[in-house]
């Protein structure tokens, strides 16, 4: 099985901010706040990775369409929506938790926190689910432009 390079990385740099989310919220637990600081700048980082390599594959080479069975597709593509909606709703509180914690902005921080960790997890893994669907449980459908790879226009 040939998997395609950048949905792959981009899926690794996912996966990896999550677990890195993971670490921080250990770390802050343990009352090492540097530690924690520092991870969650690297599952940032990792974030902006994933999504500088989504929104360029988008731009330059397009989306791939769902490849399964006709009688998925619907099922397929309200979980893609559902993960788009956790995805952007994660990065956005990412942002402003980040931002808080930086701040030192910490009652903020510490309310959203939470949240924002849980909707990450979910977010790295519906991805992960919608990459396995993509290319490793069926074969990928042609390679289009995003609207039409989503709601088939």
């Amino acid at each position: 099985m040939e998997l395609p390079l950048l949905p792959t990385i981009s899926t690794f740099f996912i996966v990896l901010s999550a677990l890195l989310v993971a670490v921080g919220w250990y770390l802050i637990i343990q009352k090492k706040t540097v530690a924690h600081q520092k991870t969650m700048i690297a599952a940032a980082i990792s974030a902006v990775l994933f999504f500088i390599i989504y929104i360029s594959r988008t731009v330059f080479v397009g989306n791939t369409s769902f490849g399964g069975p006709d009688e998925l597709k619907i099922y397929y593509t309200v979980f893609l929506i559902f993960h788009i909606i956790l995805a952007t709703t994660g990065a956005v509180f990412g942002v402003i938790t980040i931002i808080a914690g930086l701040k030192n902005n910490l009652a903020r921080h510490r309310k959203i926190g939470p949240v924002t960790s849980v909707i990450w997890f979910f977010t790295a893994i519906t991805g992960v689910a919608v990459y396995l669907l993509l290319y490793v449980f069926y074969k990928g459908g042609e390679t289009t432009s995003v609207f039409k790879a989503i709601l088939g226009v």
